[in-house]
């Protein structure tokens, strides 16, 4: 009997200790090979053999070696994953970029890549030491249209950026900030918002500023400015409205020329 546990014991001491500990593994899949600069990139894969409420890491690397994002993602109770990657603001860089996967209970990370051809908005250009400063082509571009007396303000416009939320700050003449809006472009990179005039806060009479910022650090603006007295809309005197009031005069002066010469008495 203690022959046959001794035997046991051996055989249970050949079981590789790998074998029972093995570690996990992580694969990584892009169906996107080359894209534009404006485009999204969307990775998925599976992980197995981890613990389920650890997440994975992800880092997105710039052909200058930035890391230009870098999430915690999930994976399900299949252990599959997935991501779509959105290129910063203006524009992801002409150039070959690597997505890195991994996970701390895993030695080995994954990553694929995928190279931006092209023209890029994002444009270099010489700064001061230190500055970092960039310039970059515009990418957000919105008018404002009202009728006289309204108390709407319609504000439409286009984003290069289809991917990141519009905010419109109004400012009084003074400074004050009067409202807050904010929208998400439509897939074609349009929006529109209507703005309500009127109430305490819109009681000075003036130009009122619009603004539109898209981008963590407002990348792209806009500006526009609106007239309101009373709370009402004040258009811009536009050539439409000049030459209406040209006719109006010379129409008026020709009228009262003529009642004058028929009320002339007779010699």
């Amino acid at each position: 009997m203690l022959k046959m546990a001794l035997l046991a014991l051996l055989a249970i001491s050949f079981i590789p200790i790998s074998s029972a500990f093995a570690e996990g593994t992580i694969e990584l899949n892009s169906d996107q090979d080359t894209i534009a600069a404006t485009d999204s990139v969307f990775v998925y894969g599976t992980i197995n053999g981890v613990t389920k409420f650890v997440p994975l890491e992800l880092q997105v690397i710039a052909p200058d070696g930035e890391i230009i994002l870098s999430p915690q993602i999930q994976f399900d109770d299949d252990g599959q994953f997935k991501r779509l990657i959105h290129p910063p603001l203006p524009s992801f860089k002409v150039g070959t970029y690597t997505v890195v996967v991994s996970h701390e209970e895993i030695s080995d990370s994954v990553r694929v890549q995928f190279t931006v051809t092209g023209d890029s908005l994002v444009k270099e250009t010489v700064a001061a030491p230190g500055t970092g400063d960039r310039i970059i082509f515009p990418g957000l571009e919105i008018t404002a249209e009202a009728l006289e007396g309204s108390d709407t303000i319609t504000i439409t416009g286009t984003a290069v950026s289809r991917d990141t939320d519009i905010t419109f700050t109004i400012n009084s003449p003074n400074g004050n900030l009067v409202s807050v809006e904010q929208i998400s472009p439509d897939t074609n990179g349009n929006f529109i918002v209507e703005i309500k005039t009127g109430g305490p806060l819109w009681t000075e009479d003036g130009i009122y500023t619009v603004t539109a910022n898209q981008g963590i650090a407002s990348e792209f603006q806009d500006t526009v400015e609106v007239e309101i007295v009373g709370g009402k809309v004040i258009p811009e005197f536009g050539t439409v409205a000049a030459m209406i009031l040209v006719i109006a005069i010379v129409s008026i002066i020709a009228i009262t020329s003529k009642s004058r010469l028929s009320v002339m008495p007779r010699i």
